[in-house]
């Protein structure tokens, strides 16, 4: 299918005063112009209320990379159209006739933003007599084998057939930053992870080898343009230089990857040790996680 564009939907965003949601809005657009040249793609974007457009000829490797921004809740590769009911119908029929026949089902999903002579209601029953008509095909509005999403925006309309989950979250850099001690396994990086889906900011200080190299792999897999440095776990000065680098870096909190049902006594006591000495408040978003949970998150971000 040779779509038009790809249409972002963003979440909580939306729920922010006009100040906010627009300051929030342009740094999740820039963020999306800036992975989308990392990865030599080309692409025009454009706003509309809750919606973000990206204009681009590829499309399905834009979709690969829209997977691992934060802030995007799901996006749709779309085929767009004015607002006469008459045109959406030509473009329904066509998307219908290379995905129905008489022996399937088909669900129309409409939703209207703006004034029109017409409700949501009238478009789903016209097209829907439209599209019945020419592929037989019949109507399942609960189990549908092939659901078409119809989107009428003002003037225009985008005809879709998936949402594709996004990762959802703040974009990144809307809130402030937070150190990620990276000092053993891959727990810290998940941690970091949900942080960063809240649009923090990540300084990350590892302790040895093996995680710089799990760090650039995750970095690079979900874009991310962090600083990275290193503090010799084993050293007197370790918690001297644990604060001194939060304060030089302006980081607002700590965060680890320390919980109660791996390695409980040792991260306890870690625990224990990091909050009698470092100035900083700590944040565990592992804490109730068990070993399982973890495993399993891991695998699916690719950590």
């Amino acid at each position: 299918m040779n779509y038009d564009l790809i249409l972002i939907r963003y979440g909580e965003l939306s729920l922010k005063s006009a100040y906010v949601r627009k300051q929030f809005e342009s740094t999740l657009v820039r963020n999306i112009k800036n992975v989308f040249e990392l990865n030599m793609l080309h692409c025009k974007i454009t706003t509309d209320r809750g919606r973000i457009y990206v204009h681009t000829d590829e499309i399905s490797k834009g979709l690969d990379v829209l997977k691992r921004i934060f802030g995007i809740t799901s996006f749709s590769p779309v085929l767009k159209t004015t607002s006469d009911i008459k045109d959406i119908s030509n473009v329904a029929i066509d998307l219908s006739q290379k995905n129905l026949s008489k022996e399937k089902s088909f669900a129309l999903r409409v939703t209207r933003t703006g004034e029109h002579n017409f409700t949501s209601q009238d478009v789903a029953v016209e097209i829907g007599s439209d599209i019945v008509k020419a592929t037989k095909a019949s109507v399942n509005l609960t189990n549908p084998d092939f659901e078409l999403f119809i989107e009428i925006r003002h003037d225009k309309t985008f005809l879709f057939t998936e949402k594709i989950r996004g990762t959802g979250g703040l974009p990144l850099g809307t809130q402030g930053k937070v150190l990620a001690l990276i000092d053993d396994g891959l727990e810290p990086i998940l941690a970091a992870w949900y942080i960063m889906r809240r649009g923090c900011d990540i300084l990350f200080v590892h302790s040895n080898e093996f995680n710089t190299d799990a760090l650039h792999s995750f970095t690079t897999h979900w874009f991310i343009d962090s600083d990275i440095t290193m503090i010799d776990l084993k050293s007197k000065n370790y918690y001297e230089s644990l604060n001194k680098l939060s304060s030089e870096k302006k980081c607002d909190a700590i965060i680890t990857g320390y919980n109660f049902n791996v390695n409980y006594k040792d991260d306890l006591l870690k625990i224990k040790k990091l909050k009698k000495h470092v100035k900083l408040p700590i944040f565990l978003p592992l804490i109730a996680m068990d070993e399982e949970e973890i495993y399993k998150k891991c695998k699916e971000l690719g950590i």
